[in-house]
C-alpha cells in the first residue's frame, strides 16, 4: 500500500460493528451497532486496496432489566462475555475513483454464566450466528463521509447460542469531522427478524448509535456515546425501548493499529434490558 494511503486508513476503526448477540433472545442489553468507535466511519476514497481486522470483547452484567412500566427491576443475574472477530476487505472500483466499497465477515463468540439457574443451564457458550454484507460511501467533502450499509445473519450458529432466524441489518451511517479536534461519528437504521424456531417473530427494530469524540493528543482520543433503540410488538412480544449512554477513550497505538475501551450503561427505557458493559475493541488495519 502506498505510503500516503496507509497514512489515511491508519486511523480506521472497522467499517461495521454489531450489537452483541441474545441467546435464544435472552442474553442481550446492547443495543444494535453499539459497538462502534470514535472515526468508525471515516472512510477514504480513491485508495490502494486494504484489510481490516477486529476483535472486541464485551463483558455485560444483566443484573438489572426494565419492565413495562420503565422501571428497574431485578435481571437474570447472569453474567455475558461475548466477542466478535472481524475481517473486512476495502476497496475502490476501478469505474468510479469517488466512492469506497467494503465487504466484510463477522463471527459472534458467546459465553454466559448464571449461578442462579439449574445446572444445566449455568454456563451457555458457543458461536453465534455469522454476519456478512457489504457497505458503500462517498465523500461529498474532504470533511465528510455519508454511506449505506446492509448485512445478513445467518442462522447457523451453536445450539443454545443461534438465534435460529434469519435477520437483516441496513442503516446509514457518516462521519464529520468538526475542526481537527472534534468529531462526530453516527449512524441510524433497521433490524428486520424472520420467524424464529419457536414460532415466534420478534418486531422490526430501528437504532441509530452516536460518538463525540475530541482528539485530545496524537495518540488519546475520549469520547462520549449515545445509543437508542425501538423494537416493534409482534407476535405476543411487547414493545420495547432503551437509551444508553457512555464514556470511552480511543488510544492510537501504531499507525495502523488502535485500542478503545468504552463503559456504557442505560439511561431509560422500557421492556428491555439494562446495559451495564465494560467494552474492549482492538483493529489492525494492512
Amino acid at each position: 500500500m502506498k505510503k500516503e494511503t496507509m497514512r489515511s486508513v491508519s486511523r480506521l476503526q472497522p467499517l461495521l460493528a454489531l450489537s452483541l448477540l441474545a441467546v435464544a433472545g435472552t442474553a442481550s442489553a446492547q443495543t444494535t451497532f453499539d459497538v462502534i468507535g470514535p472515526r468508525e466511519y471515516e472512510l477514504p476514497v480513491g485508495f490502494e486496496p486494504f484489510n481490516v481486522f477486529v476483535q472486541y470483547a464485551t463483558y455485560q452484567d444483566n443484573a438489572r432489566m426494565f419492565d413495562a412500566d420503565g422501571d428497574r427491576v431485578d435481571g437474570s443475574g447472569s453474567k455475558a462475555l461475548t466477542g466478535l472477530s472481524k475481517y473486512v476487505r476495502f476497496w475502490t472500483p476501478e469505474s468510479n475513483k469517488n466512492i469506497g466499497v467494503a465487504w466484510e465477515v463477522i463471527v459472534p463468540e458467546v459465553a454466559i454464566r448464571n449461578t442462579s439457574a439449574a445446572a444445566g443451564d449455568r454456563h451457555i457458550s458457543g458461536i453465534g450466528d455469522p454476519l456478512t454484507g457489504f457497505a458503500i460511501w462517498y465523500k461529498p467533502s474532504e470533511r465528510a463521509t455519508l454511506g449505506f450499509q446492509s448485512f445478513v445473519q445467518i442462522p447457523t450458529g451453536t445450539e443454545r447460542v443461534s438465534d435460529t432466524n434469519w435477520k437483516n441489518l441496513s442503516s446509514f451511517f457518516w462521519d464529520w469531522r468538526m475542526g481537527e479536534k472534534f468529531g462526530w461519528t453516527g449512524d441510524a437504521g433497521f433490524v428486520w427478524q424472520s420467524r424464529r424456531d419457536n414460532g415466534i417473530q420478534p418486531g422490526l427494530s430501528l437504532h441509530t448509535n452516536n460518538r463525540f469524540a475530541y482528539r485530545a493528543t496524537q495518540r488519546l482520543e475520549p469520547f462520549v456515546a449515545l445509543d437508542a433503540e425501538h423494537t416493534e410488538a409482534n407476535d405476543g412480544l411487547p414493545s420495547g425501548w432503551a437509551l444508553d449512554g457512555g464514556a470511552g477513550l480511543m488510544i492510537h497505538t501504531f499507525d495502523n493499529q488502535s485500542i478503545t475501551l468504552r463503559y456504557s450503561t442505560s439511561l431509560d427505557g422500557k421492556n428491555h434490558s439494562v446495559n451495564d458493559s465494560l467494552n474492549l475493541k482492538y483493529a489492525y488495519v494492512w
